[in-house]
């Protein structure tokens, strides 16, 4: 199973978010996404929070929340377990030269009409509610459509 983070960095009532646009091969392409990716050996999804997020922004987090862990299945990629967090403090500015797509801080209110996968929905509201209790949740997938949600 393939491990990851994911994290919505929020300011000012937007969301920073990564259009991913560049990266060959991409099975996120077109959508938008927060910002993360891949465990590296030994990190824990905090480690990687940090480092992915300083890869992809230039952005060091100064204030985070893990608020939760989503699980995806499906019948075409490899099971993937995303270490989900917030953040709402950072120090730097942001590189918007990011190597898989376009960064963009997006008012709160388009966040939920821009193009992205259909499970990112059902999680959406936590990321923007700040959850008062950690979060799990399986979002089953037939290709790319979306079929079953585990709360």
């Amino acid at each position: 199973m393939k491990k990851t983070t994911l994290c919505y960095i929020k300011k000012d009532n937007r969301i920073l978010l990564l259009h991913r646009i560049r990266k060959l091969n991409d099975p996120n392409e077109g959508k938008w996404i927060g910002i993360g990716g891949h465990f590296e050996s030994g990190e824990t999804p905090e480690q990687c929070l940090l480092r992915e997020v300083r890869e992809e922004t230039n952005l060091t987090l100064t204030s985070y929340h893990y608020i939760g862990i989503i699980t995806f299945e499906s019948d075409t990629y490899d099971t993937e377990e995303m270490h989900l967090f917030t953040a709402d403090a950072f120090e730097g500015e942001v590189d918007y030269n990011c190597d898989e797509g376009e960064l963009a801080w997006m008012d709160i209110e388009q966040v939920s009409s821009l193009p992205m996968w259909e499970g990112d929905r059902e999680f959406l509201p936590y990321v923007l509610e700040e959850p008062s209790e950690f979060i799990r949740m399986t979002l089953r997938y037939e290709g790319d459509n979306l079929v079953e949600v585990i709360r």
